[in-house]
């Protein structure tokens, strides 16, 4: 690069400190999550000042880095940079551009999520109920907050999922978090946590309930609308393109994986078609008591497999637990919660969510993955995926890029994980643990089209639901949850999105680097940098030999 500085730049590192300090402090629950317990049951401001300084801030803040110009910075610190003001542009897209904040009940349920409290063991439990109250102690006026500044008429999809989400919590309070701290025994801390997990349990119902009464003067306007979302990909992922080429490049992988689900399906269920194909293969359940017996064995034969394969170094001890989801929780089948890079020594927890009890019998059933299904999400959130990504961020030498792990780079790892272990064996000649690779990417191929037929060709959510059926090859509950995630989570695009632009990246490096040879070494070197945009990571890897294009 021209007019490089080769030394460090000191100002750049501290201006970088008190960067974090000061985005810590205005989203303190963000804070907790990382690890920084100094910020224990504090919630963001999000009172309509709040809301209007921190974009305010933010932009300030783009400024101040901005003025660090390349040749005053080592070529790191130059990366930081860019990766630094990448955050505040996705931050400022969500906030602004999008205005979730007034437009999307959902902006406020990841906040209001007490789950590091409760299922974190980062202090014994009598300091834990002291945070938790605390936390809850600040959901009431929190939760005032968001009433002000949510404007009506507000989507029905949106009602629906800030209900599901932040109304689910009122029962979590008043079951799962009593039963986790049943064993603390001073009783003016247990009076405190009953005190205030009470009004918070209050809360929540009363808001839920104020959902409710929005629903009457509710719109289906949910959609960001072409030129937002187009906006949403540059200002979050740094991907610049025209939606009617992402549309074929989408439906191109599409196309690839149904090829392939009719090439193993002629094979192994002659006659049937896809969809009769693939549950006949999702029959085979995992084989243990439950879910969680099943997927923990699971982990211990994928790390296996990635460290006799030799396919991405597998960093320290920590562990990676399995555990059932909380109700609140389940829109999604799996998770995974991992601790941040403050923390030190404590295991990830890997959520699955079983099927909904009310549900008749079949629809059950047809719920709960096959065994290949289950594997290659065992793939993606564990090894070699999302708990071996963390693994790998959490020790990156720049500690902006140990706490910024991007959508697009998080779940497009996980996602390109999925084929890229198939590929290196396994499952190899086993037609129905293919199938159930080849449904996790025909589920996130869908996802794709959904977040670009919601929100940009006015699809509507029936219209995505029966993709899911159709090309997707998804059960009924599945296709439910998924076309409704497409309406409050527009992003939910960057699964394959990222997952192709990182197979690309792949191809383009290894080709002079020995190809399939040189494949650990891809994976080890695209995992330091923490979880930037991918087209940085491009930029930074392939340098002047990058000549080709994202996709």
């Amino acid at each position: 690069m021209a007019n490089s500085n080769p030394a460090s730049n000191a100002k750049w590192d501290a201006y970088v400190e008190q960067f974090l300090n000061d985005y810590f402090t205005a989203n303190p629950n963000f804070a907790v999550y990382q690890g920084r317990h100094e910020f224990d049951g504090r919630l963001p401001d999000w009172s309509a000042d709040g809301l209007s300084k921190e974009i305010t801030r933010l932009r300030s803040e783009r400024e101040k880095a901005f003025a660090f110009k390349d040749d005053q910075l080592d070529e790191r610190q130059r990366f930081e940079r860019d990766y630094l003001i990448s955050q505040i542009d996705k931050d400022v897209f969500w906030r602004e551009t999008a205005d979730q904040p007034h437009k999307n009940p959902y902006y406020y349920a990841d906040p209001l999520d007490p789950d590091v409290y409760v299922s974190r063991e980062y202090a014994p439990l009598d300091i834990r109920i002291k945070a938790f109250t605390a936390y809850a102690k600040n959901v009431p006026a929190a939760l005032e907050q968001a009433k002000g500044n949510l404007k009506a008429p507000l989507a029905m999809n949106l009602i629906k999922i800030g209900r599901q989400t932040i109304g689910g919590l009122a029962d979590f309070y008043d079951k799962d978090v009593v039963k986790v701290f049943e064993p603390v025994k001073d009783e003016q801390l247990q009076k405190d946590f009953t005190d205030s997990r009470t009004a918070a349990a209050k809360a929540v119902r009363d808001f839920d309930a104020w959902l409710g009464t929005q629903e009457n003067a509710a719109n289906n306007e949910f959609a960001l609308g072409a030129e937002k979302f187009k906006s949403m990909l540059k200002q979050t992922e740094g991907v610049d393109i025209d939606l009617a080429e992402l549309e074929k490049i989408a439906n191109a992988d599409l196309e690839r994986n149904l090829a392939a689900v009719k090439t193993e399906c002629e094979k192994y269920a002659p006659g049937l078609s896809p969809v009769e194909c693939n549950k006949k293969a999702n029959l085979r359940k995992a084989p243990g008591k439950d879910l969680v017996e099943a997927a923990t064995t699971q982990l211990a034969d994928l790390r296996k497999f990635v460290q006799e394969k030799d396919i991405v170094t597998v960093h320290g001890t920590e562990e990676c637990k399995v555990a059932i989801a909380p109700p609140y929780k389940a829109w999604n089948f799996a998770y995974i919660n991992i601790p941040g890079p403050y923390e030190k020594g404590l295991p990830s927890i890997y959520y699955v969510s079983p099927p909904d009890p009310s549900w008749p019998k079949e629809k059950q059933d047809e719920y709960l993955p096959g065994e290949g299904s289950l594997l290659f999400t065992s793939v993606h959130e564990g090894y070699p995926g999302h708990f071996l990504n963390f693994l790998h961020s959490n020790r990156a030498k720049s500690k902006f890029g140990q706490v910024f792990v991007g959508y697009a780079f998080a779940e497009g790892w996980a996602h390109y994980t999925e084929e890229m272990m198939y590929e290196a064996g396994l499952g190899a000649g086993d037609a129905e643990l293919h199938l159930g690779q080849l449904q996790e990417a025909l589920l996130r191929n869908v996802r794709f089209l959904s977040a670009i037929g919601l929100h940009t060709k006015g699809m509507t959510v029936a219209q995505a639901k029966q993709m899911f059926i159709e090309k997707g090859l998804q059960d009924e509950g599945s296709a439910d949850q998924q076309s409704a995630r497409g309406t409050f989570d527009p992003a939910y695009l960057n699964y394959t999105m990222g997952k192709l632009m990182i197979k690309k990246l792949r191809e383009d490096w290894t080709a002079s680097r020995g190809g399939r040879q040189a494949w650990k070494q891809f994976h080890d070197a695209f995992l330091s940098y923490g979880g930037p945009p991918i087209p940085m990571v491009r930029k930074a890897m392939l340098a002047k030999d990058d000549k080709g294009s994202l996709f």
